[in-house]
């Protein structure tokens, strides 16, 4: 049993203290630095697809159709290659919407608002069949590359896995965060005979 002066000697005694607020303090650092990481990644991982969004889509305004494979392939193959090997391109969803108009992406086909005119589309009002689908739709976009002149919305959507587990748990849906980018452009008038020479 230890007596006063011990035990005095014991409570006064700063040998290891450093050692434990190390041990106390050091997994919530290495958790939050682990964190940083992880969203610095997200951020990283989305610039790169936004860049091979853009590529893509410069190739598929062209109308370019490579041999042997389809355009559509040929812009995933950008997108994998603005990637540099971090996404699984079998992973990725592209989607591809043509709209009449660059004020159109994401707009509902017109309709004539009736009784009892709260500003929705109810079944039996007047509608303009924009895509052409026989139906009334929230979004008047129609899917597929475009031609000439056509309006295209290129969205790309993937599930970005974390890194790590722990910071998985508080973050997005079973450790994967989404990350969705979306470029529209104009089709060039590909396939259009050249315009007549002035004066010729």
């Amino acid at each position: 049993m230890l007596g006063p002066t011990a035990l005095r000697r014991l409570l006064s005694c700063r040998k290891g203290a450093s050692l434990m607020e190390f041990a106390l303090l050091a997994p919530a650092v290495m958790m939050g630095l682990a964190g940083v990481i992880d969203f610095m990644m997200v951020g990283f991982v989305t610039s790169l697809m936004e860049g091979g969004l853009q590529d893509a889509s410069r190739l598929g305004r062209t109308g370019f159709v490579p041999v042997a494979i389809s355009r559509e392939q040929a812009i995933l193959d950008r997108i994998a290659a603005n990637t540099i090997g971090l996404v699984d391109i079998d992973q990725v969803s592209v989607t591809y919407t043509i709209y009449p108009g660059f004020d159109s992406i994401g707009k509902p086909e017109p309709f004539d608002d009736a009784s009892p005119f709260n500003g929705v589309y109810d079944v039996g009002e007047v509608y303009t069949d924009v895509n052409g689908n026989g139906m009334w739709d929230s979004d008047m976009g129609v899917a597929g590359l475009g031609g000439p002149g056509d309006v295209v919305l290129y969205r790309v959507n993937y599930q970005w896995k974390l890194l790590t587990p722990i910071v998985g748990k508080f973050f997005g849906a079973d450790g994967k965060v989404p990350i969705d980018v979306s470029i529209a452009v104009r089709n060039e008038p590909f396939g259009a005979p050249p315009p007549p020479i002035a004066g010729g």
